[in-house]
């Protein structure tokens, strides 16, 4: 699903955790929507350019600036976006080789971005009898949590940021 981007992984999630428990059901999420993340990079790589410009154009210039801006702390910064909701991870896996992200940090941050989330979900997969809706997984808590997280991986960039050279005429 992850490789193809299409939704609803969510549910799988909550699957692993009613099925495998908390820390199997984590190892099996994670290092399965890190291989369907890691394929849709690949997919995009050999294929994707034409479409991703013509779907989502300003993104993908926003997101390449972004990118440059940090190209010495890019793994922090894929992490932030990993751990927030602030782009979604379809567009993220789909994106990056398109603006230059290099596999290493696409694959690192993946793999470690996506555990937050991932044990949200999969812990609810426990209780999964209890759950009314898939949004009682993500409450105002939960996302203020995620956004705390975020800004904790991405700290180390805006602390170290060098300030930018003006140019005189």
């Amino acid at each position: 699903m992850q490789a193809f981007m299409i939704p609803g992984t969510i549910f799988f999630s909550l699957l692993a955790g009613a099925l495998f428990g908390i820390y199997k059901g984590i190892i099996l999420v994670v290092c399965s929507a890190t291989a369907g993340a890691s394929a849709c990079y690949f997919l995009s790589r050999a294929f994707g350019a034409p479409l991703a410009v013509w779907l989502w154009p300003q993104q993908i210039h926003f997101f390449r600036a972004e990118v440059a801006k940090r190209e010495g702390r890019l793994l922090n910064y894929m992490l932030f976006l990993r751990v927030t909701p602030t782009l979604p991870n379809t567009f993220i896996n789909f994106a990056s080789p398109i603006v230059n992200i290099p596999y290493h940090t696409f694959f690192l941050a993946t793999l470690f971005g996506l555990v937050p989330a991932s044990f949200l979900s999969v812990r609810a997969g426990l209780t999964l009898g209890q759950l009314d809706s898939v949004g009682d997984l993500y409450d105002a808590k939960t996302v203020i949590s995620l956004f705390i997280l975020g800004l904790l991986f991405i700290l180390p960039t805006v602390l170290t940021r060098q300030p930018q050279k003006t140019r005189s005429l």
